[in-house]
Parts: structure tokens; C-alpha cells; sequence
């Protein structure tokens, strides 16, 4: 019976129209992710000021100096610990929104991410620093990937790509913030605190209030269907469908016929069978490799800039600008979001991305630096909210969760060694040998979402994993 049921509810949500009631959630939605984007990009702009208060000293990071037998910058340690907690996290958490709810699981992950970011912020050596960084990724991974499964079970799929450029829109409008924040308080030490203390802490108060705001956002009706709760996947739909009849003044549509619905429990063998193992096994690679050029070039830009003959306070006011950029890719996404196949923007963002890259590593001048970084930081983008929604659109509701966060495990170990690479090929080649090594992966990327992946755009979730 919960198969019937789900099926019928996912056909009631498709025919829904635009409305304020859907647009509301996913906006609360995204702003719950808001300062996840704060934390991950706080990474390469608080990275001068930690380095400066000496953290990254031989003393300060205990056994994490090991690591300078291969040559690793200090702060390297410090994006390893951030990408190592968030793969740890998905591999070990990724399944309890599929297992407790996607409400839940949201909700609580950010408490979470509160707590732990706020210890990290008083820390006074780079060994425990990177240990409360680790501790903290646990949590905040497993946001991220509600969000994704979140989103795509909410919205009709028309407006599925319309919606995750606008959750994207949103969750990177904080970036210009926290690099505004950098650059006016990582110089400065307000009260006898470090600047960079600063900005972290800002970012947990923040993430406290939002959390004040989502705590009411309803449970996923397909979820609860799958799961045999039916009344409350009922009262859920017909609460969103009152709303929009009201907010359109007409009936609604009817639903379209039921031609394929769910079945089963999920069990995480099941990413790896039939057709699903194929899309598991490419979006597997696919993640490695685009995270090398996106979190590659986000996490280093200050040290980038630094590299090419910057200097400090003048590499945070680039950055800043560059910064800008990141909510304008996904604003400008939502002109073609759903009229443009998933993959190929995708594989436009990449190619861009690559060779923006390596044109930045030959650059000098400020004003062409400044050019080339907000060109791929909008390439970076669209790419960016395009692959979050094509992940989540390639799995069922009885295992989405879970196979969005082993795929994204790989991206999340991938930017932990990416981080301990970037340092070895900036200390041996400088920003040309890292532009390299950007570029490589983003031809791997290309390559197999190019040849592998399916076809997504206008197609309902169920027919898509039918």
C-alpha cells in the first residue's frame, strides 16, 4: 500500500504549479545550509591569519608535522582535517536521513555544527584546531547531503533545476560575507582575540539563529510514504496543497497517471546493482575530480594570490571581489536551469573552469587575476548547483540519501588529499604546476559525466529510477 501511496503523492507534487508555499520551504531549506557554505569557505580566508598566529608551526601541530616529510604548506593540515571529517561523515552518517527522516537529521546536524565550530574557535594549537575541525565535518556533512535529497523531493520536477540554482543562490550569497568579514578582521585582533577567531564565531552565532527558523519546515511527503506513514505523508500534501490553491485563486491540475512508483525497502548494496552501480561508479569518479578544481581553487585563493606577487592585505581585498561572484553563477542559472540538459552544464562548467585556471597561473597583473578568478568561480558555480541536483535526481527515494553520500564521500576524500597536494605542487611548481593538476581533473570530470551520464531535465523522479 505505502508504494501506491507514493507514487500517488510524488504525481500530486509534480502538478503543483509555482507557488510561495514550495518556494518558502526550499528558501528555509537553503538558508539552513547557509552557513555550512559559511564554514566551508571560511577555509581559504581565514588561512593568512592562522598562519600568521604561528598554528602552523612544527611545535603548534604535534603529530600533524609529520606531514612536512612530503613537503606539505602547515595549513594544508588544515583543509586535510576539514575534507577528511566531512568523507568520515557521509560514509558514517550519510544513511540516517534515509533511516530517521530528512526533517530530523537536518535540523540536528546543525546544532551540531554550532557546538563543534565553536570549540574549534578557541583553540590555541594546530593539533587540537585540526581535531575540532575534524570533529565538527561529522556533522555538517550530512547536511549537505539532506539538503540535496531535501530539495529534489520537494519540488516539482519543471522547477527542479530552477530550485537548486536558487538553494545555491542563496546558500553562496554568504561567501562575499565571510570574505568581507576576513578581510576586515583577520588583520586586526578586536579585544585581544585573533581576527580569525572572529569570523568563526560569527558564523556559529549565525547558524544558531537560522536554526530558530527551519525547525518547522514539514517532513519530505515521499519519505514518509515510502516508510508506511501515510497519514502524515497525507496531511503534509494536502496541508502544501491548500496553501497553493489559495495563493493561485483556481483548482488545481490533475495529477498525471501513475506510470512507475517505488517499491522496498532501501539497503545500500542496492547503489551498486543493476543500472544504479553504473551511475554509482561514475558519479564516484566525477565527484573526485571536480572537487580538485572547485574547493582547489576556494580553499587557496588568498595563498593563490599571495603566490603570484600579492601581498597579504592586498590578496583579501582581491579575494573579496572574487568572492562576489559566487551567488551570481547560480542566479544567472536559474535563466536556463531547466532548459539546458543537466549534464552538458556541467561539462560547460568545467571546461570553463580548467581553462580559466590555467590562464590565472600565467597571470599577473591585478586587474586580469581579479577577471579570471570571478570567471571561474561563476563557472564554478553553475557546475556546482547543475551536480548537486543531477546526483540527487539519479537515485530513488528509498536509497537517495544514502547514495548521495557515498558518491559525495569521494569528493570529500579527494579535497582532503587535493588540499596535501595543492600545498606539494605550490611549494615545487608554484600556481602553474596547481593549474595543471586543476586542469587534469576537470578533463576526467568531463569525460565521464560526458560519456556516462543519462539524460535528467524535465523527468519526473520516479520515471527516471523506474
Amino acid at each position: 500500500m505505502s508504494e501506491i501511496e507514493s507514487a500517488s503523492i510524488a504525481a500530486r507534487l509534480d502538478r503543483l504549479p509555482p507557488s510561495r508555499t514550495i518556494w518558502t520551504i526550499i528558501t528555509l531549506i537553503s538558508l539552513g545550509g547557509l552557513f555550512e557554505f559559511y564554514d566551508l569557505f571560511f577555509t581559504g580566508y581565514v588561512a593568512p591569519g592562522m598562519i600568521k598566529s604561528g598554528l602552523f608551526s612544527a611545535q603548534s601541530l604535534g603529530i600533524f608535522a609529520s606531514l612536512s616529510s612530503i613537503r606539505v604548506a602547515g595549513f594544508g593540515t588544515f583543509v586535510f582535517s576539514t575534507f577528511a571529517g566531512l568523507w568520515v561523515g557521509v560514509v558514517l552518517l550519510g544513511h540516517l536521513p534515509d533511516r530517521f527522516g530528512r526533517r530530523p537529521v537536518f535540523t540536528w546536524s546543525l546544532v551540531w555544527y554550532v557546538t563543534c565550530t565553536a570549540i574549534m574557535a578557541f583553540q590555541q594549537t594546530g593539533a587540537m584546531l585540526n581535531v575540532w575541525r575534524f570533529i565538527a565535518g561529522l556533522g555538517f556533512a550530512v547536511q549537505l547531503i539532506t539538503i540535496d535529497t531535501y530539495i529534489s523531493e520537494l519540488i516539482p520536477g519543471a522547477e527542479r533545476g530552477r530550485a537548486f540554482s536558487i538553494n545555491q543562490f542563496i546558500t553562496f550569497s554568504v561567501v562575499p560575507l565571510v570574505a568581507l568579514l576576513a578581510w576586515l578582521l583577520v588583520p586586526i585582533s578586536p579585544l585581544g582575540l585573533d581576527g580569525w577567531r572572529w569570523v568563526v564565531l560569527i558564523g556559529s552565532v549565525g547558524a544558531a539563529v537560522v536554526w530558530l527558523l527551519i525547525r518547522k519546515i514539514p517532513e519530505s511527503p515521499r519519505w514518509l510514504a515510502l516508510e508506511g506513514r501515510v497519514d502524515e505523508a497525507e496531511a503534509v500534501i494536502a496541508m502544501i496543497e491548500r496553501k497553493v490553491t489559495a495563493e493561485t485563486g483556481k483548482p488545481l491540475p490533475p495529477p498525471e497517471p501513475v506510470a512507475a512508483h517505488e517499491h522496498g525497502k532501501g539497503r545500500f548494496r542496492e547503489i551498486f546493482s543493476g543500472g544504479y552501480g553504473r551511475r554509482t561508479a561514475m558519479l564516484s569518479v566525477f565527484n573526485m575530480a571536480q572537487v580538485i578544481g572547485f574547493y582547489g581553487f576556494a580553499a587557496w585563493v588568498p595563498t593563490l594570490l599571495i603566490a603570484r606577487g600579492i601581498t597579504l592585505t592586498h590578496s583579501l581585498e582581491y579575494s573579496l571581489i572574487i568572492a562576489i561572484a559566487n551567488p551570481v553563477g547560480p542566479l544567472l542559472g536559474t535563466l536556463f536551469a531547466d532548459r539546458v540538459e543537466r549534464k552538458r552544464q556541467i561539462m560547460l562548467g568545467l571546461t570553463i573552469m580548467g581553462l580559466a585556471m590555467i590562464a590565472f597561473s600565467q597571470a599577473s597583473n591585478p586587474a586580469l587575476l581579479i577577471v579570471l578568478g570571478v570567471l571561474f568561480t561563476l563557472a564554478a558555480n553553475v557546475m556546482s548547483y547543475a551536480y548537486h541536483n543531477y546526483q540527487a535526481e539519479l537515485y530513488p527515494t528509498r536509497i537517495r540519501a544514502r547514495a548521495i553520500g557515498f558518491v559525495y564521500s569521494w569528493s570529500r576524500i579527494a579535497a582532503a588529499f587535493a588540499g596535501l597536494a595543492i600545498g606539494c605542487f605550490l611549494n615545487a611548481g608554484g600556481v602553474p604546476a596547481v593549474a595543471i593538476f586543476i586542469a587534469i581533473a576537470m578533463v576526467v570530470g568531463i569525460v565521464v559525466i560526458g560519456v556516462f551520464g543519462p539524460a535528467t531535465k524535465g523527468i519526473s523522479l520516479e520515471r527516471i529510477n523506474s
